[in-house]
């Protein structure tokens, strides 16, 4: 079963949401919060697989709560989705940055939302190659942020920094097996333990880390 925590501001969204999401049977929805200060509570009350979690809310917002859900080792399974109104806006980054897995908009057909629910709880890619590629031109005007901490690039083997390169440049599991000439079960592999080797919660992160430690340098679109 799939537990879901709704995080949003605006009740309408939530019980939209919620009526959805209760009629399949290996999802459920365990708790509702208004803001982010009470979604980092209930996160932490009811350890949800994924975190639906609105962008701007009172008291504590999306960004916000998504670091401190991704600060926490107790709630590392948790996989923190953001919800915006406008595709992918000038928060989306700042979020993924924070630790979200993805972002989805919130006039998503019913079936997208029910297959990003599912591909997040198992801690697959949300972000999908298109996107990804987005997320590539955004970066190239947005300023570069000093982290202060190593990039752990050094860990990864030759074949883990290839891979992760190519997911940084928005191919999909499947593509970067036909360039790397290896099967998609092995990319999976090398992917999984660059994430382990750098901390990253999943591949979003990846693509964020790979930028800011300049193994793939922005290239104008």
């Amino acid at each position: 079963m799939i537990r879901v925590l709704l995080v949003d501001d605006q009740p309408l969204i939530r019980s939209g949401f919620r009526a959805l999401l209760d009629l399949e049977d290996d999802i459920e929805v365990v708790a509702e919060a208004a803001d982010g200060k009470e979604g980092l509570e209930l996160a932490r009350e009811h350890l949800p697989d994924v975190a639906l979690v609105d962008i701007q809310m009172p008291v504590v917002d999306g960004i916000e709560a998504t670091r401190r859900i991704a600060a926490d080792p107790a709630l590392a399974q948790v996989h923190v989705v953001i919800l915006t109104n406008y595709g992918l806006d000038e928060y989306v980054f700042d979020a993924l940055r924070a630790g979200a897995a993805g972002f989805l908009v919130k006039d998503i057909v019913p079936d997208d939302l029910l297959h990003a629910v599912r591909v997040a709880a198992r801690g697959d890619a949300l972000l999908a190659p298109s996107i990804t590629r987005k997320l590539i031109d955004r970066y190239v005007s947005q300023p570069r942020l000093d982290t202060g901490a190593g990039t752990g690039l050094e860990e990864l083997t030759g074949r883990e920094r290839e891979a992760v390169a190519l997911v940084a440049r928005g191919l999909s599991n499947d593509q970067i097996a036909d360039r790397m000439v290896i099967s998609p079960m092995t990319v999976k592999t090398h992917i999984n333990r660059a994430m382990a080797k750098l901390h990253a919660r999943d591949r979003a992160q990846l693509v964020v880390l790979a930028y800011e430690s300049g193994l793939v340098a922005p290239r104008n679109p």
